[in-house]
């Protein structure tokens, strides 16, 4: 049988010689056009907004240069600025959620993966999802009224007596803290580390859990040196997923952190962080420098926020050269 030549099975217009699949119809190319202003714009947006913040900054960046960052005074009435308990803080609270929320989330995540009953998975895994949903002032209102509570009358002694040989668990307890920020931190993100890690870990092929079975691996055995270490770019890339949360949310650390503009070692001593005094000052300010500094704050837990995720980004890329599970989506 003699084979047609390529031209003669192309679909082509009525007198024309392009096929039809590379010319497109004209619903087509406005849809593209669409789509390209869509993306084009995202880039032009942040743009207007980094652009916003240095206008806005300009005075306070005029006036204390970098010297804003090292500094720790914070007195509008003499307008002396300076921002480095609240870089502190705010870095400090996240860390201290992801210490907490990693390990948590990443256990469940492997649980309803490997070994739960197929019976219990979706809906706890829906439950657990729910979380995401609740907005951070409803967090904020449960951990002042049931949280902290139980953390200045259980928790905190409890760390004080076991720990208090460490700084970290030293001092007087007040209640509104930098721990119970971290606390109520770690819990919010929980969700979206979980979320994410369970559809990595699903991701796995299961003839990767099939070999290290074969060879006499156990259950656990085969998570730990087959399944997790396939999926560790995804789970990273979860991991800055849950980072970005807590290190821009407001309304819950503002309500539970203590609002004070120090640094201090004890983790039950309040603090203060980026947004939460953002949050606080903004409405109340007067000063043009006052604005100005504010407006300088919120340009550094942007720039935070970008070098932090750009960190990440190139971790994950380092991490997932390999074939790992999500190491090409992330």
């Amino acid at each position: 049988m003699t084979a047609l030549p390529e031209r003669a099975v192309t679909p082509t217009a009525a007198g024309s010689g392009t096929p039809l699949l590379e010319r497109g119809s004209g619903g087509d190319r406005i849809f593209q056009t669409v789509l390209t202003l869509g993306a084009v714009t995202i880039p032009v947006l942040l743009g207007f907004l980094v652009l916003e913040l240095w206008t806005g900054a300009r005075l306070a960046i005029g006036k204390f240069g970098l010297g804003f960052v090292t500094s720790s005074t914070w007195d509008p009435v003499a307008e002396q600025f300076g921002a480095l308990p609240l870089i502190f803080g705010t870095l400090l609270s996240s860390l201290v959620a992801l210490v907490i929320a990693v390990p948590l989330s990443l256990g469940v995540a492997i649980y309803l993966t490997e070994f739960a009953p197929k019976v219990i998975r979706e809906p706890v895994a829906f439950l657990i999802g729910l979380l995401a949903a609740i907005p951070s002032v409803v967090y904020g209102l449960w951990g002042i009224f049931v949280l902290i509570p139980i953390l200045r009358t259980s928790v905190f002694p409890l760390l004080r007596d076991t720990l208090g040989f460490l700084p970290l668990f030293q001092g007087p307890i007040y209640g509104p803290s930098m721990l119970a920020a971290g606390i109520i931190l770690a819990i919010m993100v929980m969700p979206y580390i979980m979320s994410v890690s369970r559809e990595v870990l699903l991701a796995v092929p299961d003839t990767q859990r099939e070999a290290a079975l074969a060879l006499g691996a156990t259950r656990w055995e085969t998570v730990v040196t087959t399944v997790v270490p396939y999926a560790r770019s995804g789970i990273i890339g979860a991991v800055i997923l849950g980072l970005g949360r807590a290190l821009g949310e407001t309304m819950a650390v503002t309500m539970l952190i203590g609002n004070r503009h120090e640094i201090a070692a004890s983790l039950f001593a309040p603090g203060y962080t980026m947004s939460a005094a953002i949050a606080n000052e903004f409405s109340e300010a007067v000063g043009d420098m006052h604005l100005s500094a504010l407006a300088y704050v919120a340009f550094l837990l942007f720039v935070v926020t970008v070098l932090v995720n750009a960190g990440a980004r190139l971790l994950i890329w380092r991490v997932s050269r390999g074939s790992a599970a999500g190491g090409k989506a992330l």
